[in-house]
């Protein structure tokens, strides 16, 4: 419809106003209220918890009123009016109470939800803390080694706190609180220091243990009263037994003739010292021996002259003749080439001669030893930088059966802070170590921290073996069914001070030695590199195989010095063919990362348990394998897996439960072997090289990643991130699953090759 005005006065004629249009729509509709999703009945709260129900609902200008049935009918719930109810702390007496939801609307008649019940549980019950094994007191700890004690308890929510009293009451430690105590180094001032853990629970009063005292043993003091009596072409050394024996029963003593340095070893007073010169004077010292090595020389004796007895006898000396003594030496015959050559050394691949070299021969192994001079290569640090590469070589026109480069403990503080790194070159084998990792600082305390570090002498050995130890070397092929493709090579870093030696054997990181692959052997008949421990044991190393120049090289990487050599261990399982781990099984087979179980097979579709597990890890790292008993009330000595067990322990790749056990032979789950495996990661270097993301961005996937626990996700995130573990599917991670031994083979293989091991 069309309206106007026609608007007329006095004054003239009537004016229309212009159309209006009138628009007209039909009414809104509306849509009365209808509940979508009901409220549920949650899971059982416990008393003293919050509790919450929801509505779902469509419609035009809704309103909900929730009602609650005590047990005498629905009643409002005053200012409960949208569409989630929540109760902030829930009562025993509420169990069974009734909750719905009156949902009204502009569009229509309200509607009622259906009922939801709640379902209140009492808390659950806490314990107070109990100690069922307290510490137990260790045997004697050689100065230098590490030292654990151990208690295990039983309660709700568990704390620990470690205490020692070193003289003046208890006191905390600080960051002890875990239920093992571990002193990675002892020394002589902490001996008789006592310990004691406090137990602390949510559910009643801490308790405390019963103490435990530390015994540190060293070297034993010096013998006393040292004096000596003449004879022909001998003495006799008498001499009175150390005041203190270092804690350590005394197993034997040295004693050393002047000139000519010659030593005799005796198990008590007097020690006759044979193979003398007669008409030479001679005064003598004397070291007495104990577990933990030898003490300080003692004050020299008075001086003899050994002498030659008259014809017939002599007057006034008796009848008796004097039978002559073969000299039968206790230590190996040293020949020692007076040499004060200079040396070449390289640092950063340029030649400067920067040390001596002195030749000398034991037990028919020639032995050359570069001493490096300080000043020279302090000014060569200086003025090349950070991260230097020292090398000392084989010169050309020398040869040896062993090179040790010779430095000062200042020297490696030197390089360490440096960041530098000592390679020896000994032909075709090199030894690369970074100067931190032989720590001079650890070296030194056990050495009884000398007043300089100039003073501690630190050898760097590359050597072939000796002939027992390549006999070992060669029973241990034909016992372990693997042929030698390459020579084994002694490695070993060692510090001596005053006396004392003491040798670096492990390390923090992984320390590289390269050995050249013989001429005309194929390089794909090469599975890995081993080590040959002097009771004849091997285990596999992380070794590659590269290509430098046109010559094939095994470059092998540990984290101990001993014997090495390279091998062929071809090994195929009988059940894995046409498998789709083949190849990655008998791979690791052959690397003696993993093994069979019984006729030649390997059972590749079976869950792993978690002493299994832990076995292969330590294997697949390479790790020297401990003697002590783990720390779990479920691991005994005798069992198949305790040293490795405690291996992956002391290496921190593992820990055990709240009740102190391992659980060996449970299977282990997807999420308990991430933790580990990012554990190693760690150990490997390949953590550090992974960009930093927040875990729940890597977790974010998979649909079930709200399963893995909470202290797992941290590792889970780095095996994910690293490429080691993957989904079982794209959106379904499995935290809780087991795991199997073919899987198991695949993961290490792939932690190996990550971190560029293999």
């Amino acid at each position: 419809y069309t309206y106007r005005v026609v608007v007329s006065g006095t004054g003239g004629q009537q004016v229309t106003s212009n159309g209006a249009v009138l628009n007209v729509m039909p009414p809104i509709p509306t849509f009365p209220p209808v509940i979508t999703l009901h409220p549920q009945s949650p899971l059982p709260v416990l008393e003293g918890n919050p509790a919450s129900f929801s509505v779902m609902a469509a419609g035009m200008g809704l309103t909900y009123q929730w009602q609650e049935d005590s047990g005498s009918g629905f009643l409002n719930l005053l200012g409960e009016t949208n569409a989630t109810l929540t109760i902030p702390a829930v009562s025993l007496g509420m169990n069974g109470y009734t909750y719905r939801v009156v949902v009204s609307g502009t569009g229509g008649q309200q509607v009622t939800s259906n009922g939801a019940v709640l379902n209140v549980m009492p808390p659950i019950p806490t314990f107070p803390p109990a100690i069922t094994a307290h510490p137990q007191n260790v045997p004697p700890v050689l100065e230098g080694a590490p030292a654990s004690f151990t208690v295990i308890a039983t309660g709700t929510g568990l704390t620990y706190q470690w205490q020692v009293d070193t003289g003046s009451g208890f006191q905390d430690l600080q960051g002890e609180t875990n239920a093992t105590l571990n002193i990675p180094v002892v020394s002589p001032g902490m001996n008789g220091y006592k310990y004691r853990v406090v137990v602390a629970g949510t559910g009643g009063q801490p308790v405390t243990s019963t103490e435990v005292v530390l015994t540190v043993y060293t070297v034993p003091s010096e013998p006393t009263n040292v004096t000596a009596t003449a004879g022909n072409g001998q003495a006799v050394v008498s001499f009175t037994a150390p005041a203190a024996d270092g804690g350590s029963a005394i197993t034997g003593y040295e004693v050393t003739a002047s000139p000519g340095d010659k030593v005799v070893s005796g198990t008590a007073s007097p020690i006759t010292v044979t193979g003398l010169t007669n008409g030479t004077a001679y005064t003598f010292t004397v070291k007495a021996l104990n577990a933990a090595g030898e003490s300080a020389a003692s004050a020299p004796s008075n001086s003899v002259t050994p002498y030659a007895p008259s014809s017939g006898g002599g007057g006034g000396g008796g009848g008796g003749s004097s039978e002559p003594s073969t000299p039968t030496p206790t230590t190996p015959p040293v020949t020692e080439v007076p040499a004060n050559e200079g040396a070449d050394i390289l640092v950063n691949g340029k030649t400067e001669r920067a040390g001596t070299v002195k030749s000398t021969e034991v037990n028919g192994q020639s032995i050359l030893t570069v001493t490096v001079d300080p000043k020279k290569l302090d000014e060569k640090l200086a003025s090349e930088g950070q991260q230097a590469v020292v090398t000392i070589p084989l010169a050309k026109d020398k040869k040896a059966d062993v090179l040790v480069g010779e430095l000062t403990g200042q020297m490696v503080k030197s390089m360490e802070q440096k960041q530098a790194v000592v390679k020896i070159s000994f032909g075709d084998v090199t030894y690369t170590i970074p100067a931190e990792q032989i720590n001079v600082s650890a070296l030194s305390d056990q050495l009884g921290k000398p007043s300089a570090l100039e003073d501690i002498k630190v050898r760097i050995e590359v050597a072939a073996p000796s002939k027992e130890t390549l006999k070992v070397v060669e029973n241990s092929a034909a016992a372990g069914n693997f042929t030698l493709v390459a020579p084994a090579i002694n490695f070993a870093v060692t510090g001596t001070y005053g006396g004392a030696t003491v040798e670096v054997s492990r390390f923090n990181a992984y320390v590289e030695r390269t050995i050249a692959i013989p001429d005309g052997v194929d390089p794909g008949k090469i599975t890995t590199g081993v080590v040959v421990e002097a009771d004849g044991t091997v285990r596999h190393v992380p070794t590659r195989i590269v290509n430098v120049d046109g010559r094939y090289f095994a470059k092998i990487n540990s984290l101990t010095n001993s014997t090495y050599s390279v091998i062929w261990h071809p090994i195929e399982f009988r059940d894995v063919a046409g498998h789709w781990a083949q190849n990655v099984v008998n791979d690791m087979g052959s690397r003696m990362v993993v093994s069979g179980v019984e006729n030649g097979t390997f059972n590749p579709d079976t869950a792993i348990t978690r002493a299994e597990f832990a076995a292969i890890m330590v294997r697949a790292l390479g790790l020297k394998q401990e003697k002590a008993s783990a720390p779990f009330s479920d691991v005994n000595a005798t069992d198949w897996y305790s040293a490795a067990v405690q291996t992956a322990y002391a290496h921190k790749l593992i820990g055990g439960f709240e009740d102190g056990t391992f659980r060996p032979s449970d299977k282990i789950t997807r999420e308990q072997a991430m933790v580990i495996m990012a554990k190693a990661m760690k150990t490997t270097g390949l953590r550090d090289k992974l960009p930093s993301k927040e875990a729940a961005e890597l977790l974010a996937p998979y649909a079930d990643a709200a399963a893995t626990a909470e202290w797992a996700k941290s590792g889970v995130a780095d095996c994910l991130q690293g490429a080691i573990f993957a989904g079982r599917t794209a959106t379904e991670l499995a935290p809780k699953a087991s795991i199997t031994r073919a899987e198991v083979a695949a993961i290490v293989q792939r932690l190996l090759q990550k971190s560029e091991l293999i």
